[in-house]
């Protein structure tokens, strides 16, 4: 009889420790509070831009990305706009979403990235669904390696209609944000000055663009990498410079091994942090 207590109480242990550990993700406000997804979407009603920072290959991440569209998109007009796109494929999204091309056609004459199928094709279909605008707000990748190389100056020899496709020269830029020197630093040395220039030309134009599509009394969701808006820096630093009276609330997401508390690091670096568990299996 003792030994039969003995194994039903180890199994309710090992169960009890199980039911501890897997656990995919939580959500934390910047205060590191826990909450639930339902208070955090009915929290993201207050604000005029969404800035979904997401980690490109998280499962969690491109889920909760759905819910977040279709959660507003069922109150509110709605408008989307990614990172992943790039401005001057606009006029070849815009001709998929209104269903004048096909599918074969979209995948080749747009810059798809490798994982759109898997993360991001069903933002589209959310968009086309519900009629919905979708905003191509990246730098075409090609301009920014050229600032990358050459510095902001070697934009200057863009012919005028391509430089439509980038915020207006020059950018406002200061170098002194954490996030851009952090970048300087974790190349030990190795890397150019112009390396945070080529980061921020992307945020100044993704800010540009969603600046340019913000329609009053809709929801702007924008979808990026989380490194593009923690510490409300990059795209939301761009977008209080040229836009302060939008209100803005970010989203980040980041892996720990522990989802039932948030490390310290993470507190406060955007209004809501998703927190997934380091083990969880990714996209690519």
């Amino acid at each position: 009889m003792k030994k039969t207590l003995l194994i039903i109480v180890s199994l309710l242990l090992v169960n009890f420790s199980f039911s501890q550990k897997v656990e995919a993700y939580k959500i934390y406000n910047a205060k590191g509070k826990a909450l639930s997804a339902d208070k955090m979407l009915k929290g993201l009603e207050k604000f005029d831009v969404v800035l979904f920072g997401e980690f490109h290959n998280n499962p969690i991440s491109h889920w909760l990305e759905y819910e977040v569209g279709f959660y507003l998109s069922e109150k509110y007009d709605v408008s989307f706009g990614a990172e992943m796109f790039e401005a001057d494929n606009q006029k070849d999204l815009n001709r998929y979403l209104k269903n004048e091309i096909n599918k074969e056609a979209f995948d080749t004459l747009v810059r798809l990235w490798p994982n759109y199928e898997t993360d991001y094709s069903q933002l589209i279909f959310l968009a086309k669904r519900i009629n919905a605008d979708f905003i191509a707000t990246n730098i075409p990748r090609r301009y920014a390696s050229m600032v990358h190389k050459g510095g902001f100056e070697a934009l200057d020899t863009l012919p005028q209609n391509e430089k439509a496709w980038i915020a207006p020269l020059p950018i406002e830029y200061d170098p002194e944000l954490p996030g851009y020197k952090k970048m300087m630093g974790m190349m030990m040395g190795h890397s150019s000055p112009n390396l945070p220039k080529a980061q921020a030309i992307k945020d100044a134009t993704m800010a540009y663009f969603i600046i340019g599509n913000y329609k009053p009394g809709y929801k702007f969701i924008h979808y990026n990498g989380a490194y593009h808006s923690d510490n409300y820096e990059g795209i939301g630093w761009y977008l209080r410079q040229k836009a302060p009276e939008l209100k803005v609330v970010t989203i980040s997401t980041v892996t720990q091994k522990d989802v039932n508390k948030l490390y310290e690091d993470n507190v406060g670096i955007a209004d809501y942090i998703i927190v997934v568990d380091s083990n969880m299996t990714t996209s690519y």
